[in-house]
């Protein structure tokens, strides 16, 4: 990313590990941040105080995401770049042992909340050559069926199929989500907490955050540098890997532009046995 560019970003959870450390990366190379954040702390301070805009914003609540996205309009009158950064994993447990009530919580947090804020600062997006760019965060689970987070998952799954409906609908917007992979962040603090519910999950996930095998934050940062330079021909609908794709790749990039499913949520096995065939 070019120093001194005059660009504008507004981080959604801000406070989050990955929000905070994209809001310094892009504030060190001279873009205008503002953002939201759940809880005050030292971090959420050192940021104001560096000039960055932040408003306290409580996902669970409707009334509060709506009065946060007035406060940052006010403040950022128009934006390059809306990153969501949200994710809780709670309630932690198998769907028919949890609070339905909590359950429908953490949709409202990790999927219905995030598309109000996206509806209520979309008016705002800059025009450019390129085109504003919304940039959410999967989760697990777009292969397979993860135990005990069903809440977490099919939010992150809707948001991967949001992402390509919305690139669809709004074509002078770039609409990307991004899978981090596993990120020593907050986010694992549900799991930590409910070594019961989490099942196996739980020495798993104590495993891997012991280990050297999780994801490097600058990785995360470079590619969210990529994609922030990178056209709606190559990243618009789609669901990277930080790990596993070759992001920044040409040879990736000419593939892309070629194939529209690509990085998509797709049904396998189409051609296998159709219906009426002898």
């Amino acid at each position: 990313m070019t120093a001194g560019a005059s660009k504008r970003a507004i981080i959604i959870s801000i406070s989050s590990d990955i929000g905070e450390a994209m809001a310094w990366r892009w504030k060190q190379a001279g873009w205008e941040i503002s953002g939201t954040y759940r809880t005050s702390s030292k971090a959420v301070e050192k940021m104001a105080a560096a000039g960055m805009h932040l408003v306290h914003c409580e996902l669970a609540d409707a009334t509060s995401v709506i009065n946060a996205c007035e406060k940052v309009a006010a403040a950022c009158y128009d934006w390059d770049m809306l990153v969501l950064c949200p994710g809780n994993q709670e309630p932690v447990g198998a769907f028919d042992k949890v609070s339905f009530d909590e359950w429908d919580t953490s949709i409202q947090v990790n999927f219905t909340n995030q598309m109000r804020i996206v509806h209520e600062l979309l008016p705002l997006r800059r025009n450019s050559d390129l085109g504003p760019c919304v940039l959410f965060f999967a989760g697990g689970g777009t292969n397979n069926a993860p135990q005990n987070y069903s809440g977490y998952i099919i939010s992150k799954i809707a948001l991967v199929k949001m992402t390509e409906i919305l690139d669809a609908e709004i074509p002078d917007t770039r609409f990307v989500i991004l899978g981090p992979g596993w990120v020593k962040t907050k986010i694992h603090d549900a799991t930590l907490k409910a070594p019961q519910m989490a099942g196996s999950n739980y020495q798993r996930t104590v495993e891997k955050l012991a280990s050297s095998d999780c994801t490097p934050m600058e990785d995360v940062l470079e590619c969210c540098d990529w994609i922030a330079q990178a056209p709606r021909e190559v990243i618009g609908g789609r669901n990277f890997s930080v790990v596993f794709d070759a992001w920044g790749d040409s040879r990736l990039d000419q593939k892309l532009r070629c194939d529209h499913d690509m990085y998509k949520l797709r049904r396998q096995g189409n051609d296998f046995l159709k219906r009426g065939a002898k």
